[in-house]
């Protein structure tokens, strides 16, 4: 057991204050180490273009619970998660490998479940299932996922490159995956209490396939490739979007302001969070598991996309010494607080 009088809580610090405490200490010693840790993906130097690897953990009771989280779904998303770690390096995933811990309640054919969900995400986004490991869990279902990509250094997104001035740009849109987790659990409290009643999900299929079924914007890369764009910053949202866009400020020494009624909100998302007794705009802006792409362009970029239908400008960069703000429909500021998931917050 370890033993140290000055006990501090791993809360205090949260996931990513975490990582930096544990890892500040560690020096890059090989050249072909371009990136390490600090960013959505780490940057190898691999001949003609540069290697991105990320890796994602998720643990049953923690980030899925299997009451309500069909197995299939489950490999499809674990895939997913972790493959727009490489869309938000603005790279092209290649490969995975996958290592699960199973518990004695899983039969071959739950396995068999999780492993097609897996397939399907492969088929889908081209992806080589190349290896990985298994080993037995007395904690229930563990599924670590290692994401491989690949891209021309020159293309290569960081969280730090955004300037003052540039426009802060999301694709899709945000609060869905959050809302439709509410009415999961809402389904589950009742079906606790009464397991006669049959759960009621009949007109949320977006919201409820936005958080078992979320997918990767591969597309949002291949589109702005297209638009000849290289983001100036980028970073996938996967713990809510303010506390993306603060990881933006911090590591690009900036701050920003954004504006409510940019926010892309589905009509569905409103109306739910409504019945629910939930701002849509907190949904929006710390609900987490969109997975959608958070990006800065420089201005003169805008004309390329101002048309897309699928990417919303909601707002621009500034000086750090102004903060991250967000200007709300009355028109009152309010400082951007990084109130989504914290990993150690149970």
């Amino acid at each position: 057991m370890f033993e140290n009088k000055e006990r501090t809580d791993l809360s205090e610090l949260g996931e990513f204050g975490l990582i930096r405490h544990l890892t500040d200490n560690f020096k890059i010693r090989h050249e072909s180490s371009i990136k390490g840790i600090g960013d959505d993906a780490a940057v190898l130097h691999a001949g003609d273009k540069e290697m991105l690897i990320s890796t994602d953990l998720l643990l049953e009771g923690i980030h899925f619970d299997l009451a309500y989280v069909p197995l299939m779904h489950l490999g499809y998303k674990a895939v997913q998660v972790n493959l727009s770690d490489i869309y938000a390096m603005n790279g092209v995933a290649t490969q995975i490998t996958v290592s699960l811990g199973l518990s004695s309640k899983f039969p071959l054919e739950a396995v068999e479940e999780i492993y097609k969900g897996i397939e399907l995400a492969c088929n889908k986004f081209n992806i080589d299932l190349i290896g990985g490991d298994t080993s037995s869990s007395k904690q229930g279902l563990v599924i670590s996922v290692t994401s491989i990509g690949f891209a021309d250094k020159a293309d290569i997104v960081y969280r730090n490159g955004a300037q003052e001035g540039d426009l802060l740009c999301v694709s899709g849109d945000l609060g869905g995956a959050y809302v439709g987790l509410q009415i999961l659990e809402r389904e589950k409290q009742i079906f606790l209490e009464n397991p006669n009643i049959q759960p009621d999900l009949e007109g949320k299929d977006y919201i409820i396939e936005r958080q078992l079924k979320p997918e990767g914007r591969r597309d949002i890369v291949d589109l702005l490739a297209q638009m000849k764009i290289v983001p100036t910053s980028m970073i996938d949202v996967s713990d809510g979007l303010a506390s993306e866009i603060m990881h933006i400020c911090k590591e690009s020494d900036k701050g920003c302001t954004i504006y409510e009624d940019k926010l892309p909100i589905d009509p569905m998302t409103y109306e739910t969070a409504r019945e629910l007794g939930i701002d849509p705009t907190v949904c929006a802006l710390n609900g987490g598991e969109d997975y959608e792409l958070l990006f800065t362009i420089k201005q003169d970029d805008y004309t390329k996309l101002k048309h897309d239908v699928d990417i919303s400008v909601i707002g621009h960069m500034t000086d750090k010494a102004s903060g991250s703000k967000m200007i709300s429909k009355s028109n009152v500021v309010h400082e951007l607080k990084a109130q989504g998931w914290n990993a150690f917050k149970l």
